[in-house]
């Protein structure tokens, strides 16, 4: 990487917190939305499991592996509101969102309602599902910046005709970093007999979430992102009703046949050939630990609030610098931001801006599009601090005059 610009010499201190993680020191990490960040001491828990698993690999698979999944999904369910039955485990929230889609039964015909917001990975798959059945997908808009997060509720239910069979839609958006209503989403369509499938991969961890509550068919969700479990931790929930016929995609030893005291559900998620399970089964140790690092007594509560009003302060920090308005109520937003910038997004690769705040400046950002404009997501954690929001408050001014647009 080049060396600092001139007049560069030291780069903002992240929070006192950032001891517990591995970051690169020489880059101000304001991007945890996009992959994560797993702290030291879970990584040393998934360590000791890895090497479990080679003393005795017969041993793992074979007897004590129903018990240890059983243990991370309780706490799972535990920390969304939903039975642990209800829950198995995945890579991330895009299989999730892919097994449902290929298990649900559309038709020809039938219509499958997103927003224009939704994640172009799980897009992808229903996109290849829809084709192979004839089914229509209609995407609603959902206007970015926004005014309030009645709009998402109210353009959906109005979108919805006697052919829709299916909603999916994000609880948090990824482009944007919208929280949409979900719940009254769920409530409004699944009483007009629509199943909602609700793409949670950047929910958890962020805001409260409780699936018995929301109401939905289905939920799907990343512990690896905003819990801080190692990566390939994820969740696939569904409403006991919606569980027969939801299989996945890859059909492993217990597929069909199934297990003694265990719903088919279970098995077939459970075990899908010989993988490494240690990033879920380390979904207990990731809860317990990040709230120990940024909760205290007051726990899971106490983290979320933190980088809320982290999150808040940052986004208002860059937008004073570049004179813009908040895009979007502060309560429609969780630990992320997104922020318009001047400019035209860039067009069939990565925006250069992106790439001189990383080289000139030594940030990690997202430079991006979300519904047409070009913005930067930024991104708060426990290990993030204030002066680093400044500090990218002033890179991205200067950059933006080097564009010729400040």
């Amino acid at each position: 990487m080049p060396p600092y610009p001139p007049g560069v010499s030291t780069l903002p201190a992240p929070s006192p917190l950032a001891r517990h993680w591995g970051l690169d020191p020489e880059v101000v990490y304001l991007n945890h939305g996009s992959f994560g960040a797993c702290p030291r001491a879970v990584l040393e828990a998934q360590s000791a499991l890895r090497a479990r698993v080679e003393r005795d690999a017969v041993r793992f698979y074979a007897m004590d592996y129903d018990g240890l999944m059983d243990g991370a999904r309780e706490a799972a369910g535990a920390f969304v509101g939903a039975r642990a039955g209800d829950i198995v485990p995945v890579p991330n929230a895009t299989t999730g969102v892919a097994a449902v889609v290929a298990s649900f039964p559309l038709e020809d015909g039938d219509e499958v309602l997103v927003t224009d917001h939704e994640y172009p990975g799980c897009m992808n798959n229903l996109r290849h599902v829809a084709a192979q059945r004839g089914a229509k997908i209609v995407s609603v808009p959902v206007e970015f910046p926004v005014s309030g997060a009645g709009d998402a509720a109210e353009r959906l239910v109005a979108a919805v005709t006697p052919g829709t069979r299916l909603c999916l839609v994000s609880h948090i958006t990824a482009p944007s970093a919208l929280v949409l209503p979900v719940a009254r989403i769920a409530e409004e369509l699944e009483r007009r007999g629509v199943a909602v499938l609700i793409d949670g991969a950047h929910a958890i961890g962020q805001v409260p979430v409780d699936l018995a509550a929301i109401g939905a068919s289905y939920y799907t969700a990343n512990f690896h992102k905003w819990p801080c479990a190692p990566k390939g931790a994820g969740m696939l929930w569904a409403r006991r009703d919606r569980q027969a016929g939801l299989r996945p995609r890859v059909l492993s030893n217990y597929a069909e046949s199934g297990k003694p005291g265990r719903s088919l559900f279970n098995a077939e998620f459970d075990y899908v050939g010989t993988n490494d399970v240690t990033a879920w089964l380390c979904v207990p140790d990731t809860l317990r630990a990040v709230a120990e690092i940024g909760g205290g007594a007051a726990g899971w509560d106490a983290v979320r609030e933190h980088n809320h009003s982290l999150a808040l302060a940052g986004r208002d920090i860059v937008c004073r610098a570049l004179g813009v308005p908040p895009p979007a109520p502060d309560s429609m937003l969780g630990s992320m931001a997104t922020i318009p910038l001047p400019g035209r997004p860039s067009q069939g690769g990565p925006d250069p801006l992106g790439r001189a705040l990383l080289e000139r400046h030594r940030i990690q950002v997202p430079i991006w599009q979300a519904n047409g404009v070009r913005t930067t997501r930024l991104s708060a954690q426990l290990y993030n601090s204030r002066e680093q929001y400044e500090y990218l408050a002033g890179a991205l001014v200067e950059e933006l005059k080097r564009e010729g647009l400040r």
